[in-house]
């Protein structure tokens, strides 16, 4: 068991380095719209639609996102501070490079989504939907996720470091180098059967034994005497 957590590969984390920024003119996005070296500031989008859009070295700074409709838009080299919204549409979106920090979310769709060398620090999203996304090199850090649902989806070089997983949904997804040793606050609703390609410590496991012997047909009963 050592020797397999000691070959765990480790999550290559972004290295964002903005330019400097120029301020966002203001208006709604544009569906396919191409978004280059910007600053959005105090910006609420809420209920826009913006599918297809392009973000290029880009900052977002305490945004609104309620109900926006950004599928398939593609985020590079992106910082997002202090985000808020509920609703938020980004299915089959790509980020690549890019610190989510501090947001404040609820029922984001991600499902279908490529997320590559993202980092997600701090804050708090609930229901969190990536199902069937595929996420690479990825790091959940300080943060409150409360019933992410990651069914089906394909994970690998993901780690989730002092952060609270809370009902989470791991049924059918495909895990590589998942390391979930330093999770503070571990609690698996569905898929724990689903846990092949992820590293967990001695404690999780004990934890998770009830569960896995339950999955397994396996029935827990105190010794009979001699």
């Amino acid at each position: 068991m050592a020797g397999a957590a000691d070959a765990v590969r480790a999550a290559r984390r972004p290295e964002v380095s903005l330019p400097e920024l120029r301020p966002y003119g203001g208006g709604e996005l544009e569906p396919e719209g191409d978004y280059d070296g910007l600053e959005f500031a105090d910006a609420d989008f809420t209920g826009q639609r913006a599918g297809g859009a392009r973000f290029l070295d880009c900052g977002f700074d305490r945004c609104g996102f309620d109900e926006a409709g950004l599928s398939r838009a593609r985020f590079l080299d992106c910082v997002l501070e202090g985000v808020r919204g509920v609703g938020t549409d980004v299915s089959e979106a790509r980020l690549r490079d890019v610190e989510l920090v501090d947001a404040r979310l609820g029922g984001v769709q991600l499902h279908g989504a490529v997320l590559e060398r993202v980092v997600v620090r701090g804050g708090k999203i609930d229901y969190l939907n990536l199902r069937t996304a595929r996420l690479t090199d990825v790091v959940f850090e300080g943060c409150v996720l409360v019933e992410p649902d990651f069914g089906g989806a394909v994970l690998e070089r993901v780690e989730f470091v002092d952060c609270a997983l809370r009902g989470v949904d791991f049924s059918r997804a495909r895990m590589t180098d998942v390391d979930l040793r330093a999770v503070a606050e571990l609690d698996i609703a569905r898929g724990v059967e689903d846990l092949s390609g992820a590293v967990i410590s001695p404690p999780q496991l004990l934890d998770l034994a009830p569960a896995l012997a339950a999955r397994l047909g396996i029935r827990v009963a105190e010794a009979r005497g001699i």
